[in-house]
């Protein structure tokens, strides 16, 4: 799938040449700037070959093209002083401020992208019609091609491993006469280090990423890539392997939200989407680039630095009002699920519990005594938590809970009594957990979504905490399953988003039943309820989607292919109307679902255990599971099942997936679903009723709803084509709405827009100005209605919450409003 100059204007562009070479390794070395809201810094690549490199790269054509189809410019930064870290103390507190004077002069000699570009000192090596300067020697140079978008990169430059005191040890050939080809070997003995020398690795790679340089490359940047190529670097094997970018970030970049929290504190977050992490650093973002990583950030005393990485980072004091952080991650996984979080977060702890801090200072990483299995695993060799007998039989990982301090009372009530039951439910069901903890943070509440998961770090919305613990239990569920599916177990192909949605979907409701520890009659009823839910929703969703959009698998039989350089295009990657859309989460729900009821759950959940410990680790596409599957149930149970089909009836397909459509009354037998229908029939009794004086003993007594229930009775009630205010007002008494979890009060507020219950329109402003991640769809109710008064009072909330509501949302609701 080769990358044509003109991209539809909703996918996105995977850019990184990743079959040529590959980065096994980042070495972040940043400075977060609430001022300007900017992070700069250094990034340190440690590289090796990949297997399709070629001399002559049949890549460069598709990768590297500009959108004006003009042929590349290579640059050269403005000469600048940029000291040199002494090779012999490689002080890890040389700060990017130290030579900012890179920067000063950047008005008059840099571009609009922000980056310096010299046409005097690069004239005559940009004219190949292929992107790359034929060079002195009258072939092609290597290129370098990063996925990258949002960024000022400054200077490039190819760092001088060999000048790092000790380095000897990784020479095989120390004879060599080429000292680019040193350099070489030397990153090739780094990166290839076997697992149980990971601390001697990582101790490395932070030498060689304050090791002196020995070179400025050429680079060049456009929209979606940053091309670099050294002269007469023919190959991937000749490339630097070891190369050091001076970049920053600019503060409209897509990759970093500069917002406050609900204190009115500064903080900044990573989104993760659409374009992953391309604008806080260059990376190469197809899944496929498997890396570990190591970051040093630095902000104000007043900040915590939260990231993805396996140990609790305590900071270190620099000087006065600046603090430290450092992080590293030793199992490599996509550039894409990097997170960090900067902010004035407190830890909250339980009021009358310290044993959590004791948890927290536990290190449960795999020391080089305990890998003792090494060859288990499907996955390349490192330090695995699967192989490491201490961490399979862990069954609640050390965690902490990072929030603003006003919602310390909240995280209390329900988030710090959740974590425990919740992370002993998944290992009950899945086993070993992947990752050696997890830090929780209630984000600001302009983030768009209930939750999102990293490796060691889930966000979760604010919205989640109130109402009781139902909501709040379900999201981090839901969050805590992708440990497993998305993260410890990826999709080769990013357009099989239900590989790791779907499974979350589909655990959730089996972790929360664990952790309720309910009987399993109850866990039934209640999976049979939410179902029940899942089904409206999905059929609603179907009817009001392009078609093209329903399909979980959109490419096919070309799933998971690539351009010959490794580049791809993520289909619908851009689309602002994607990221509200649920079809992914559902129809993979239902398509589980559906598996499990055919082999019943013993043999579901039984095969689904082998199949995390066999491919934890590793990328998968949707056939490399339906195989599995397959080949693991007995041949009585699988029927007429075959990936073929499953693939035909569920993946490929837009609308209700066939063997849905003879299930119309999914979850009608349900005793919860029945008990909601009876509600039902008494309020529209109700509603009918002629408003007349009340007789004793006539009132309707109603019967108490959990959550998923009032949201399903809601839902029939926003059928009704009329409520009148007295049901409304009796609605909202007998139920408590305005106090009930922020799907419940949703729902609430749609009845209140559909029926214009003036009264409450207090509690629909609420909504939309503290539960932005749900808010969305109110907006469009408000606008839909032509009623003045409600579209001054959506208009009114946009304002208020516009300077900090995430881009992609702020644009839709622009579009409803305007």
């Amino acid at each position: 799938m080769d990358i044509k100059l003109e991209l539809p204007q909703d996918d996105l562009p995977l850019m990184a040449n990743t079959s040529h070479i590959l980065v096994k390794h980042y070495v972040l070395d940043l400075d977060v700037d609430f001022k300007s809201q900017i992070i700069e810094g250094t990034l340190v690549l440690f590289f090796q070959p990949g297997n399709r490199y070629r001399k002559k790269s049949s890549s460069t054509e598709e990768t590297c093209r500009s959108e004006s189809n003009e042929a590349c410019k290579f640059r050269m930064p403005e000469p600048c002083h940029v000291p040199v870290p002494n090779t012999r103390t490689f002080s890890s507190k040389m700060r990017y401020n130290d030579f900012a004077i890179c920067g000063k002069g950047e008005e008059k000699t840099s571009g609009k992208d922000g980056n310096h570009d010299n046409r005097g000192q690069a004239s005559g090596i940009s004219s190949s019609k292929y992107c790359c300067d034929t060079g002195i020697h009258g072939s092609e140079d290597f290129l370098l091609v990063l996925d990258c978008c949002d960024l000022s990169v400054l200077k490039v430059e190819e760092v001088d491993v060999a000048a790092v005191p000790g380095i000897e040890k990784f020479t095989r050939s120390p004879k060599l006469r080429v000292v680019s080809e040193l350099r070489n070997q030397i990153v090739h003995e780094l990166v290839t280090l076997p697992a149980d020398r990971w601390r001697e690795q990582l101790d490395y790679y932070a030498c060689c990423s304050q090791a002196p340089g020995c070179g400025e490359l050429l680079f060049d940047i456009d929209s979606w890539s940053l091309q670099i190529r050294k002269t007469g670097a023919q190959t991937a094997t000749d490339f630097p392997h070891a190369i050091r970018i001076w970049y920053r970030t600019k503060p409209q970049g897509r990759s970093v939200t500069w917002t406050s929290d609900q204190s009115g504190r500064p903080c900044v977050y990573t989104m993760g989407s659409p374009i992953n992490n391309r604008a806080l650093f260059p990376c190469q973002e197809p899944p496929v680039a498997m890396s570990t990583w190591q970051a040093t950030v630095r902000a104000a005393a007043s900040f915590v630095v939260l990231m993805s990485g396996e140990n609790s980072a305590k900071p270190t004091q620099l000087r006065e009002g600046s603090l430290s952080w450092h992080y590293y991650v030793t199992m490599p996984m996509p550039a894409s699920t990097f997170t960090i979080a900067v902010g004035s977060w407190t830890e909250m702890k339980p009021e009358t519990c310290s044993s959590n801090d004791l948890a927290a200072e536990i290190s449960f990483s795999t020391s080089e005594a305990d890998f003792r299995y090494a060859g288990i695993c499907g996955h390349v060799e490192y330090p695995c938590r699967f192989q490491d007998t201490s961490a399979t039989t862990q069954e609640v990982i050390p965690h902490r809970v990072f929030a603003p301090v006003c919602l310390k009372g909240a995280c209390q009530q329900t988030l710090l009594q959740l974590l425990s039951p919740c992370l002993s439910a998944a290992h009950s069901v899945l086993g070993t957990h992947p990752f050696p903890r997890l830090d929780v943070l209630i984000v600001p509440a302009n983030f768009p979504s209930l939750g999102m998961a990293s490796p060691h770090i889930v966000f979760l919305s604010q919205s989640t905490l109130t109402g009781g613990s139902h909501l709040c239990g379900i999201r981090l569920c839901h969050e805590i399953a992708h440990a497993w599916f998305g993260l410890a177990i990826g999709a080769r192909d990013w357009t099989e988003e239900w590989l790791s949605e779907g499974f979350a979907t589909h655990l959730e409701d089996v972790f929360w039943a664990k952790a309720q520890k309910l009987a399993p009659h109850e866990a039934q009823e209640q999976q049979e309820l939410r179902a029940c839910l899942r089904w409206r929703r999905l059929q609603d969703e179907l009817q009001n989607s392009p078609e093209e959009m329903q399909v979980l698998r959109p490419n096919k039989e070309k799933t998971g292919h690539m351009s010959d350089s490794g580049s791809s295009v993520i289909k619908h990657g851009l689309n602002s109307e994607k990221v509200f859309m649920q079809v992914h989460y559902l129809k993979g729900y239902f398509l589980l679902r559906f598996l499990a009821g055919r082999l019943g759950d013993n043999t579901y959940f039984s095969f689904l255990r082998k199949f995390v410990h066999t491919c934890h680790g590793q990328l998968i596409l949707s056939q490399d599971f339906l195989q599995m599957l397959l080949e693991n149930i007995p041949e009585e149970k699988r029927l007429d099942l075959s990936v073929e089909s499953i693939s035909r009836d569920w993946l490929e397909s837009s609308g209700l997936p066939q063997p849905l459509q003879t299930d119309l009354q999914a979850g009608a037998e349900c005793r919860l679903v029945r008990q909601v229908d009876a509600e039902v029939a008494k309020w529209n009794q109700l509603n009918r009723r002629p408003r007349k004086r009340k007789r004793r003993g006539t009132e309707e007594v109603f019967e108490k709803l959990l959550p998923d229930q009032l949201v399903l009775l809601l839902e029939h009630l926003l059928e009704q084509k009329t409520l009148n205010p007295r049901t409304l007002q009796s609605l909202e008494r007998t139920y408590h709405l305005p106090q009930q979890d922020a799907e419940v009060r949703h729902r609430w507020c749609e009845l209140i827009v559909k029926h214009k219950y003036t009264k409450a329109y207090k509690h629909v402003e609420k909504f939309l100005l503290e539960d932005q991640a749900m808010g969305i769809y109110l907006y469009g109710e408000l606008m839909v209605h032509e009623d003045a008064r409600q579209q001054r009072l959506a208009r009114t909330c946009f304002e208020l919450t516009k300077e900090l509501m995430d881009r992609c949302s702020a644009q839709v609701v622009a579009e409803m409003l305007f």
